[in-house]
């Protein structure tokens, strides 16, 4: 039974928050506007090994809300996770990284931007939900396009 394939593990290590930032460079004045801001928001998803079986998946969120031409807030959250992934096939790993952490992940980054805006004395920006699955599919698809349209091979 020594040939035997060992069970796939994944534990969750630790959650934490990584960074976040918050600016509002032209407050007072812009706090005044009687218009509503237009908000932007983009989304990340990072991966790295720490370790042998151990990597740290980050999420990050950045909402800025403008006037104009000017900064009402930008807020910046990155939220972290280090989870224990072994035995996991290869060709599976991207998908663990890159859907099934974030998907655990995001939830805590979601309350921190609505928290540390609210803090801000500001509405509360409530992120949509996201399918991580979709999003890694369409970054591979991408990718694969980008390599197909003229990378040279």
């Amino acid at each position: 039974m020594a040939d035997a394939p060992a069970n796939p593990v994944f534990q969750i290590q630790r959650m934490y928050l990584k960074d976040m930032s918050l600016e509002q460079p032209n407050s007072p004045g812009i706090l005044l506007e009687p218009e509503q801001p237009s908000v932007d928001i983009q989304l990340g998803v990072g991966a790295e090994s720490v370790a042998e079986g151990i990597y740290e998946v980050t999420v990050s969120a950045t909402v800025h809300a403008k006037h104009k031409d000017k900064t009402v807030f930008l807020a910046e959250v990155k939220q972290a996770g280090i989870f224990e992934i072994r035995n996991v096939p290869q060709e599976q790993m991207d998908s663990v990284l890159r859907v099934v952490c974030p998907q655990i992940i995001y939830p805590y980054a979601r309350s921190n931007v609505a928290d540390v805006i609210t803090r801000a004395g500001f509405p509360p920006v409530h992120l949509a939900e996201i399918n991580f699955q979709v999003m890694f599919e369409q970054q591979q698809a991408a990718a694969a396009a980008q390599g197909a349209n003229g990378t040279p091979q």
